[in-house]
C-alpha cells in the first residue's frame, strides 16, 4: 500500500499463497514473491445465503433459487458500503433482485425460477454486484452451481463463499516489485486433555527424575546414589580422579551422599568419558546418542529429542517444551537439566552455551515469556528516550558524517572529533542509565527468573570451580541475560513489543552501538571483545564500572530465598494482569449520533482477567466498566456507521442481564486488533458466547448494517471468537503444546526407533518386557508406545466427545 495522509491509501499490488500452497510445505514458504496487480473483480469477499430445489412442474421440473441473504461483502463506495443487488443466470436468461442501499449485510428474501431442460448442462450462476448510478457496477463476487447434481440432490441450502472472476487472463508477474515473506501454516487439530496425559506425564517423570538423580552437585560433582558402570568401549580405563570402576563400584572419596537403593530411581546411568566424571554425561569422543553413552536412564529423553531436533526446528522445539512445562510448574527444573547436560559436553569455559543447543533456545524461550514485563520496565524507559531524542550517534570514524552547526547565518562545519566526542556522551548517557536502572531492578524480577538463575550460577560454578574461571558463572548469567535478551530488544524493539514501529536509520544506529555496549559490559569486558572494535574505546570508562555494576547485581540477583521458589510448585500465569492497556476513545452515546469530538472521550482502558476498567490516567483509581464473565462478543464495527474504521464493539450484559454494548475507537487497525485478540483471548470460555452479531449500529429506527428494523434481532454477521493474534504474553495452552510436541516426535519416530533398536542389544532383540503395570520400564520404549496411542486417538474420537475443531496458526514476516 501507498500511504496518504489526505486521501485513500493506494493499493500497488498483491501477493496470493493459497493454503494448499502452504499446507504442503511444512516449514513454511520463505522468499521473494513478485507483486501482481490487484484488479477489482477478483478482490472479493462474502458469503450468501442461499435456497435452492428442483421442483415438478406440469410440462418440466422448474428450479427454484431463493436469495435471502449475504453478509461481510467488499465496501465498493466512499461511505465504506455497497449497494448490493444479485443477479441470477441459467440457459440465457437472467433476473435480478431489487437493489439494497447502503449495505453490506443486505436481505432480499426473493425468489426465482427456471424451467429445467432435460440434458441441459448449462450452470446456474449467481452474482453479486454492487449499483452504481454514474459509473459501471462494482463486481462483488459469484457462486456457481452444477445443475445435474441439483437435480440429483432435489434440495441444496447455505451459506456459499463468494468467489472471484477468474475469466481474465493472467497478468504478467515482476512489473510492480516484489515483497520477501516468511509465511507457515500450521494447522493442528487438539484431542481432549485426557489424551496427551501419558505424554506430558512421561515426559515431566523424565525431568523430575532427572534432576533427582543428577541432583545437587556435592563433592566432586558427584551423581547421588548411583553406581559408575563399565567405561565407555572407545576409551580403555578412566584414570582422572580415579573414577574407574571395572568392578561395577566406584571410589570411596568419590561418593557422594548416599541415598538407599530402594529409593533411588530404578534406571541405570552410565558414566563414560574424563569430561563426564560425576556428570553422567557421555565422554567427548562419543555420540551423545551412541549406544555406549545413551543409557536408559531419567533425562535421557530429552537428550534424545534435542539429539533427534534440526537445527531450524530446534527453537521452535524449545518454546513448546519451555511452555509445556510451565504449564506443569516444572520450568526451573527442566532449565537445570539442560543446563547440566550442558556442562557435562562442554570442556573449555569460553565456549559454554556459545551453541544453539536445546539449552540455550530454551533460555532463550523462558526469558521472553516470563521476563518480558519486567524487560519492558527496565528497558522501556531508555528506548523511548533514544527514539524522542533522534540524536546523530557515530563513533566509528569511517562513518562519521560532518555537517554544519550554528544559528543561521553563523554555520560552521562541525568537525569529526566533535561528532566522536558528542556522540560518545550520548551513548554513556544511555548505557548509564540502563545500568543504573538494571542494578535496582533486583525486586522487580520475577522470583521464577531469579531461581533459575540461581540454579545456572551455581552449576557454572561448581563445574568450573578454579579462581582463573571466576568469571564464568557471571558470563554465563550475562550470556543469557544481556547477549540473548537485553541486547536483542535494543536492536529491535519491536520484536520485543517495546515500540510499535520500527526504527529509522538514525536511531537503529544509535540502538545498535548502545546493543554493542551492552554485549562488552556482558563478556565482562574481556580483552577478545575489546579488540574487535578499537573505536569502542571512548565507551571504555562506563563499560568497565558497567562489570562491577553487573557483577553486583547478578550476586544479589541469583541470592534469592528458599521460601520465594514457592512460585515454582504451581502452574505458573507468569504474566501478571494486566492483559492489555493503553489510551481508546469511549463512545458515550452508545451508537446514538455521529463520532465526533463531543461524542467520545479518551480514557486510560485496562483488560484483566477479571474485568475491562478505565481511568482518566494510569495512575488515577479504575473504575469497572465491563466484568469479564459478562462479555458475549467483542467485533469490529463497519466504516460507515462511525465514519471510522478503527471502532470496535464489546457486547455484554449487565448486572441486571440486559443486553449492552460499549463502542470503543483505537488509533490504528494493529491497536484495533490487538484490543480484539486480547478481549477474545479472556473471555473464550465465558457461557452464552454469541454466534451472530451486527457490524453496525442500531440509530433511529433500524441497524446501519442491514436495516432490520428489530433492535433484538440476533445479528446479520457471524463473530469472531477464535480469530486472534500470537502475543507474547498470551495464556498457556496446555494441550497445545502437548500437541506440538507430539506432532514433532512423529516426525522423529522412525529414528527412536532406530536408537531403541541400539539399545535393545540390535535388531534381532525381542520386545521390551512390560513392568509391573503393563506399561513397558524402558522410558524410550514408553515414548513410542504413547507415540502410537495418539495416533490411535487423532484417527478416531472417543465416543461421545464434542467435536474437534483446529487450532490453525498462520505466522507471517515481512
Amino acid at each position: 500500500m501507498d500511504e496518504d495522509a489526505l486521501s485513500r491509501d493506494d493499493v500497488i499490488g498483491k501477493v496470493c499463497l493459497t493454503r494448499d500452497t502452504l499446507a504442503t510445505q511444512p516449514k513454511g514458504f520463505s522468499g521473494w514473491a513478485h507483486l501482481t496487480e490487484v484488479d477489482p473483480d477478483e478482490e472479493v469477499q462474502g458469503e450468501i445465503h442461499l435456497r435452492l430445489e428442483v421442483v415438478p412442474g406440469t410440462r418440466a421440473c422448474r428450479l427454484r433459487c431463493s436469495v435471502l441473504e449475504a453478509r461481510d461483502l467488499a465496501p465498493k463506495d466512499r461511505n465504506g458500503a455497497s449497494d448490493p443487488f444479485v443477479r441470477v443466470r441459467y440457459n440465457g436468461r437472467t433476473q435480478e433482485t431489487s437493489i439494497v442501499k447502503k449495505s453490506r449485510y443486505p436481505r432480499w428474501n426473493e425468489t426465482f425460477e427456471f424451467e429445467l431442460e432435460e440434458g441441459a448442462a448449462e450452470a446456474l450462476c449467481v452474482e453479486a454486484w454492487d449499483w452504481d448510478l454514474v459509473s459501471r457496477n462494482d463486481f462483488l463476487g459469484k457462486v456457481v452451481f452444477n445443475v445435474q447434481r441439483l437435480r440429483a440432490a432435489q434440495q441444496e441450502e447455505g451459506w456459499f463463499q463468494l468467489q472471484p472472476d477468474q475469466s481474465k487472463s493472467q497478468r504478467e508477474e515482476g512489473n510492480l516489485g516484489s515483497l520477501q515473506l516468511e509465511v507457515r501454516l500450521r494447522d493442528e487439530m487438539v484431542l481432549p486433555s485426557g489424551c496427551y496425559q501419558p505424554l506430558v506425564q512421561l515426559l515431566c517423570r523424565e525431568v523430575k527424575l532427572g534432576t533427582q538423580v543428577r541432583g545437587p552437585l556435592g563433592d566432586g560433582g558427584r551423581v547421588q546414589g548411583q553406581s559408575v558402570c563399565p567405561p565407555c568401549p572407545s576409551k580403555p580405563t578412566l584414570k582422572s580422579r580415579d573414577l574407574s570402576c571395572q568392578d561395577g563400584k566406584e571410589p570411596a572419596s568419590a561418593r557422594g551422599p548416599s541415598v538407599p537403593w530402594e529409593s533411588a530411581p530404578p534406571f541405570p546411568m552410565v558414566l563414560c568419558g574424563p569430561q563426564s566424571e560425576g556428570f553422567g554425561f557421555p565422554c567427548a569422543s562419543c555420540s551423545p546418542t551412541s549406544p555406549c553413552c545413551l543409557p536408559q536412564s531419567p533425562g535421557q529423553l530429552i537428550l534424545l529429542i534435542e539429539e533427534t531436533t534440526s537445527t531450524e526446528c530446534r527453537q521452535d522445539v524449545a518454546t513448546t517444551l519451555l511452555k509445556l512445562f510451565l504449564g506443569q510448574g516444572l520450568a526451573k527444573d527442566f532449565l537445570d537439566l539442560l543446563f547440566q547436560l550442558e556442562l557435562g559436553r562442554t570442556s573449555e569455559a569460553n565456549t559454554l552455551f556459545r551453541s544453539n543447543s536445546l539449552a540455550s533456545k530454551s533460555m532463550e524461550s523462558f526469558l521472553k515469556v516470563a521476563g518480558m514485563r519486567y524487560l519492558h520496565g527496565v528497558l522501556g524507559p531508555i528506548i523511548d528516550r533514544v527514539f524522542e531524542e533522534k540524536k546523530y550517534v557515530e563513533l566509528d570514524p569511517s562513518k562519521v558524517e560532518v555537517k554544519d552547526v550554528g544559528c543561521s547565518g553563523l554555520h560552521r562545519p562541525q568537525t569529526e572529533a566533535e561528532v566522536l566526542e558528542q556522540s560518545a556522551q550520548t551513548l554513556r548517557a544511555h548505557l548509564g542509565a540502563l545500568l543504573s536502572s538494571l542494578s535496582r531492578s533486583v525486586r522487580a524480577c520475577p522470583a521464577v527468573v531469579r531461581a533459575t538463575f540461581r540454579q545456572l550460577f551455581r552449576r557454572v560454578r561448581e563445574r568450573f570451580p578454579s579462581a582463573q574461571d571466576e568469571n564464568v558463572p557471571f558470563i554465563a548469567v550475562t550470556s543469557f541475560l544481556c547477549l540473548r535478551f537485553i541486547s536483542p530488544a535494543i536492536m529491535a524493539p519491536k520484536l520485543f513489543h517495546l515500540r510499535e514501529r520500527h526504527a529509522d536509520a538514525r536511531t537503529s544506529r544509535t540502538l545498535l552501538l548502545l546493543a554493542k555496549a551492552v554485549q562488552n559490559v556482558g563478556n565482562m569486558d574481556t580483552p577478545a571483545s575489546r579488540a574487535k572494535e578499537a573505536w569502542m574505546e571512548p565507551l571504555q570508562p562506563t563499560v568497565r564500572q558497567g562489570v562491577a555494576q553487573l557483577k553486583d547485581f547478578i550476586t544479589k540477583l541469583v541470592d534469592i530465598q528458599e521460601k520465594e521458589e514457592l512460585d515454582l510448585q504451581r502452574a505458573l500465569s507468569l504474566q501478571a494482569p494486566p492483559v492489555k492497556e493503553g489510551p481508546l476513545f469511549i463512545h458515550r452515546t452508545k451508537g446514538k449520533g455521529p463520532l465526533m469530538s463531543s461524542s467520545f472521550k479518551k480514557l486510560h482502558f485496562s483488560l484483566t482477567t477479571e474485568a475491562l476498567s478505565f481511568a482518566k490516567t494510569p495512575s488515577s483509581k479504575k473504575s469497572t466498566l465491563i466484568k469479564l464473565a459478562h462479555i458475549r462478543a467483542a467485533e469490529k464495527v463497519e466504516e460507515k456507521s462511525f465514519g471510522s474504521s478503527h471502532v470496535m464493539q464489546v457486547i455484554y450484559t449487565d448486572d441486571a442481564g440486559r443486553s449492552q454494548t460499549a463502542y470503543l475507537q483505537c488509533k490504528c487497525v494493529n491497536e484495533l486488533n490487538q484490543w480484539l485478540s486480547a478481549l477474545r483471548k479472556v473471555s473464550i470460555n465465558n457461557t452464552g458466547l454469541l454466534g451472530s452479531y451486527h457490524p453496525g449500529v442500531f440509530r433511529g429506527d433500524k441497524w446501519s448494517c442491514c436495516h432490520q428494523r428489530d433492535k433484538t434481532d440476533l445479528g446479520c454477521d457471524k463473530t469472531r471468537s477464535r480469530v486472534t493474534l500470537q502475543e507474547w504474553n498470551d495464556p498457556l495452552d496446555h494441550d497445545l503444546e502437548a500437541q506440538l510436541i507430539y506432532r514433532h516426535l512423529l516426525g522423529v519416530e522412525a529414528t527412536l526407533r532406530e536408537k531403541h533398536r541400539q539399545l535393545s542389544a540390535g535388531p534381532e532383540a525381542g520386545p521390551v518386557l512390560p513392568g509391573p503395570g503393563g506399561a513397558p520400564e524402558d522410558p524410550l520404549a514408553q515414548l513410542l508406545q504413547v507415540l502410537q496411542d495418539l495416533r490411535e486417538a487423532h484417527r478416531s474420537s472417543p465416543a461421545g466427545s464434542p467435536p474437534l475443531e483446529p487450532s490453525r496458526v498462520l505466522e507471517l514476516q515481512t
